[in-house]
């Protein structure tokens, strides 16, 4: 069985003008806004990056999980980890072995999804799901969430992947060890910091370092033209390191 990440998805306080920074800074472009999470109190906007995708949520009602969220972080920053496997129900069935709550479900005719339960897995949400139907499988191929054709939207003259997601914790060790659980796979270490290595990218577990809570801190995305990228971010502000840039209250570390 393959896990691979597929999406990543942040939440911001409007949606607007994350959007516009995004787009002005690493090029990407919106290719769909999905009508489903307006049941939720929720507009969206997402954004290929190569052939995984960024979404930004932001409330748009009172007393919705994604306003409650942005209190508990103290901002906008990130909120899920959302992955991609090939088999669905083992991945379910061993969910429920492990005794974690289950927060979101559905099905479809071509989508299976299963949204994690953060106090159960501990440093951020934690999604596994899979697509079904021709070509679903393959790196570039459909994808449920991002609408019926989010290829169109994708641009890569800036940034064409996204290569690892940085979660941080109040115990990376114990947090690293039951995504390790849930995910079926072992953990590295890479520079003394436990990592889980998904097919096409990876998970680090590092230690709650900049005065927020536990939550989905930062990302290293692939880059085919980083100097445009900080040019960007320079006139914006937003440059936090030689090859660092912050978006999103994400730091975003620019390879």
């Amino acid at each position: 069985m393959w896990l691979r990440l597929r999406q990543i998805a942040l939440v911001a306080e409007q949606l607007a003008p994350v959007e516009n920074a995004l787009q002005d800074v690493l090029g990407i472009q919106v290719c769909y806004r999905d009508p489903g999470v307006g049941h939720f109190g929720l507009e969206n906007a997402l954004f290929p990056i190569g052939d995984q995708l960024l979404e930004v949520v932001a409330p748009i009602r009172e007393n919705t999980a994604g306003g409650r969220y942005l209190e508990r972080r103290g901002g906008d920053g990130g909120y899920m980890v959302i992955t991609q496997c090939d088999d669905h129900a083992p991945r379910r069935a061993r969910v429920e072995a492990l005794g974690i709550r289950i927060v979101n479900q559905f099905e479809t005719g071509e989508f299976r999804n299963m949204q994690m339960h953060p106090k159960d897995t501990g440093g951020s949400f934690f999604e596994i799901d899979e697509q079904l139907g021709p070509g679903a499988h393959d790196p570039d191929g459909p994808w449920e969430p991002a609408g019926p054709d989010w290829k169109a939207g994708q641009v890569l003259d800036r940034v064409d992947g996204i290569a690892a997601a940085e979660l941080q914790c109040d115990d990376p060790d114990a947090v690293a060890k039951r995504w390790s659980e849930i995910a079926e796979i072992p953990l590295t270490e890479r520079g003394g910091v436990p990592t889980l290595a998904l097919d096409n990218a990876h998970l680090r577990f590092v230690p709650c370092r900049d005065g927020r809570p536990e939550g989905l801190g930062g990302m290293d995305i692939s880059t085919t033209d980083k100097t445009a990228i900080l040019r960007a971010a320079k006139t914006r502000g937003l440059m936090t390191g030689p090859d660092q840039i912050l978006l999103c209250g994400m730091r975003i570390n620019l390879l």
